[in-house]
């Protein structure tokens, strides 16, 4: 029978630990900001010690970017990015449902990480522009397929499908009873139109 390695028992119960803190912070964020809560806050609530959450994250910038890697780790795992994007666009709605606080959390980092100087910011902005290249890539694959018409900027209209999906997570956390299924599907259905290519009479 094999005997149990306790070198990696703790090393589960210390992922376990850490998963619990970014649980904690997560929440805490969402609700009172970064700038309004404290490493010792999170600590108490995960339940461990401050030494025992510096074990892990060695400063609060350090959490603020695990956080923010959850985020990315759950777009990962279920964007297509290579797929079609106005069904991409439609999924959207079930990230929102799947998700809504690390929906919350990033709309709340993003919004107090504006200034050049936060601690968040060009991180964001990156990934603000990686957004906006990855849903203009998927309308030049529509034109060059000739799905879509090739008469129109898709870096620009990217820019309107990203803040058009930011205004969305603004909207749904203030009202939850948005119906964001409905929503998204008419928006996309609406792009459809649009990037229809014209056809000879």
């Amino acid at each position: 029978m094999a005997r149990d390695r306790p070198y990696e028992a703790l090393l589960v119960k210390g992922e376990e630990r850490k998963r619990q803190i970014l649980d904690v912070a997560q929440r805490l964020l969402a609700r009172n900001g970064w700038r309004n809560t404290t490493l010792s806050q999170i600590a108490a609530e995960a339940g461990v010690s401050s030494a025992g959450l510096l074990h892990h994250f060695e400063s609060k910038a350090q959490l603020l970017h695990a956080v923010l890697e959850m985020r990315d780790a759950d777009d990962d795992q279920h964007a297509d990015r290579e797929g079609d994007l106005l069904e991409g666009i439609v999924r959207v709605a079930e990230r929102f449902e799947r998700s809504p606080e690390l929906i919350g959390t990033f709309a709340v980092l993003q919004i107090e990480n504006l200034e050049p100087d936060a601690p968040l910011h060009d991180r964001l902005v990156a990934r603000h522009r990686a957004s906006i290249d990855t849903v203009a890539a998927g309308i030049r694959r529509g034109q060059v397929d000739g799905r879509y018409r090739p008469d129109f900027d898709a870096d620009l209209k990217a820019v309107e499908i990203v803040a058009f999906l930011n205004g969305m997570e603004t909207s749904w956390l203030l009202d939850q009873s948005v119906p964001l299924t409905d929503v998204f599907k008419e928006y996309a259905q609406a792009l459809a139109k649009d990037f229809m290519p014209a056809t000879n009479t």
